[in-house]
């Protein structure tokens, strides 16, 4: 399911994402304590979280709270204003690094670890397209970041926006075939083992002339185990089930031959 941000009213969404407006108080008697939008928004964040996108709702975040839907409706206007907060408000967590002209590749591949786990810390965020950016503080915080870190790389401007939109989507690509892996087994009620051991006889068994039909990717797995791309795959990566490992070791290389892109663009610059 794909989400798509900014549907709310532009005015009252971005005047809530920067804080812009006193925020509203509560009248009448009695000493319940107010809500407020942080609140609002951390109880939406944690509903997602472990719930999925699926789960948010008014509603939903209201009972969280001990309050009715219509309580937050004096906050947040309504769900697509607080999905806008939400995605803003855990975008906080993205790294904040400075450049290292000296180190550039060192520091891109610290802050793509380091946002491939934030986003798989919240894998509901990555069902927000970004084809239509929130534009709130924490998102433009985020990528300032990369860009500054692009910049150290010495690379003109027009290549420093195609990488932003090259990085950007690489990792949030390698966090969904995480979070994919993660939840593959309790989605469908079989675990990956069995999976591939029911399905793998069975194409045997109906395609015999499987690798006639398809010699380049039978050629693959003709020529042996994966050769190990330069560097070292993260420490525990052992423990971690096959399909998870495999996706966090693909993303290790492409990220590399990223990298190695970069550089080669750097030498060929006069």
């Amino acid at each position: 399911m794909v989400v798509f941000a900014g549907q709310g009213d532009p005015r009252r969404s971005l005047s809530l994402l920067w804080r812009a407006d006193a925020p509203p108080t509560r009248g009448g008697p009695g000493p319940r304590p107010r809500l407020s939008v942080d609140a609002i928004v951390a109880a939406a964040v944690a509903l997602a979280d472990e719930e999925g996108m699926g789960a948010l709702s008014m509603r939903a975040v209201g009972d969280r709270l001990g309050r009715t839907a219509m309580a937050l409706y004096t906050y947040v206007p309504g769900k697509s204003e607080l999905l806008d907060l939400m995605y803003d408000a855990v975008h906080a967590e993205l790294p904040r690094r400075e450049p290292d002209p000296d180190d550039w590749r060192g520091a891109l591949t610290a802050w793509a670890g380091e946002a491939l786990e934030f986003y798989v810390r919240h894998p509901w965020v990555l069902q927000v397209s970004q084809a239509r950016p929130v534009l709130g503080p924490h998102e433009y915080a985020g990528l300032d970041t990369l860009v500054t870190l692009l910049r150290a790389t010495g690379l003109p401007a027009g290549a420093v926006r195609r990488l932003v939109g090259t990085l950007f989507p690489f990792v949030r690509g390698s966090a969904q075939a995480v979070a994919d892996a993660r939840l593959a087994a309790a989605a469908t009620g079989s675990s990956d083992e069995e999976w591939w051991a029911a399905r793998s006889a069975a194409l045997l068994e109906l395609v015999p002339d499987f690798a006639e039909r398809f010699p380049a990717v039978s050629g693959l797995e003709a020529e042996g185990p994966v050769e190990p791309y330069p560097g070292n795959a993260p420490e525990g990566a052992e423990a971690v089930p096959y399909p998870e490992r495999e996706a966090r070791e693909t993303f290790r290389v492409g990220l590399g031959v990223l990298l190695d892109g970069i550089e080669a663009a750097r030498a060929d610059r006069p």
